[in-house]
């Protein structure tokens, strides 16, 4: 498997999975509408053509991006598809010149284990909440967020 930048026929799968998601109040859902408007940020792995996991990174500001809607299909967990989609977007990061990506996330040890770390969530720039008051669980957020400095840090290889 291999990983790629979306196109409009990965919409209905991306929208499907992090839908998926959502409802088990692992993400925030998204509308058709916000998927097909944010499909330049995506990155999908294929399995026989249909996307299986997808991942955004989506830039906040100069230096600073977030890599968001992170999901793998429920039946295909564990097959390493998730840590492709990290990589890919570290790697694209790097290619557009910024410092440092972060996450909020529920599953940090993923995370650290492709060399991010946790941080305090008040030290990242205001505008990277610009979405948490659709969030339910606001204002009382309980996600933990993760950064990696792309100018330092070595992403470990695939072992898949």
């Amino acid at each position: 498997m291999t990983v790629a930048r979306a196109t409009v026929r990965d919409a209905d799968a991306i929208h499907s999975m992090v839908n998926f998601w959502a409802a088990r109040g692992d993400m925030l859902p998204r509308t058709l509408g916000e998927t097909y408007e944010n499909l330049r940020d995506f990155f999908v792995v294929r399995e026989d053509g249909e996307a299986v996991a997808c991942g955004a990174l989506h830039i906040t500001w100069a230096d600073l991006a977030e890599l968001k809607s992170l999901a793998v299909r429920e039946d295909r967990q564990s097959a390493g598809y998730g840590s492709m989609i990290v990589r890919a977007c570290v790697e694209e990061g790097r290619n557009l010149g910024l410092e440092r990506l972060f996450a909020l996330t529920y599953r940090p040890g993923f995370f650290e284990r492709l060399g991010w770390e946790q941080v305090d969530v008040m030290t990242l720039p205001r505008k990277v909440w610009n979405e948490c008051y659709r969030c339910p669980k606001f204002p009382g957020c309980n996600e933990i967020a993760m950064v990696i400095d792309l100018e330092t840090a070595a992403v470990p290889a695939a072992t898949n």
